[in-house]
């Protein structure tokens, strides 16, 4: 299955990102993970269809009602060995 990771920057922690965008991962059928990162940005790891990859992508663009996204950046990777979908 394709991967991608993504990160996004703007007022994304603190404000339920990591947690929405699980639910959000898991309703479009991804495994992976996301985390915060030290610099304030969130990091999105993802597996899965396609189609399902640019869905998330595009919700990463909003995001949970109080996040203020800038940025989301995409790095697609080759097929990940991925397991659920974690917060971390």
């Amino acid at each position: 299955m394709p991967a991608a990771r993504f990160i996004v920057s703007g007022r994304v922690q603190g404000v339920f990102y990591r947690a929405s965008t699980r639910e959000q991962a898991l309703r479009l059928g991804l495994v992976g993970h996301a985390k915060n990162r030290l610099d304030g940005s969130v990091e999105v790891l993802a597996s899965g269809a396609a189609n399902a990859l640019d869905a998330l992508e595009r919700w990463l663009q909003h995001g949970p009602p109080a996040a203020k996204v800038d940025v989301v950046s995409r790095e697609d990777l080759p097929e990940q060995d991925l397991h659920g979908f974690h917060t971390g």
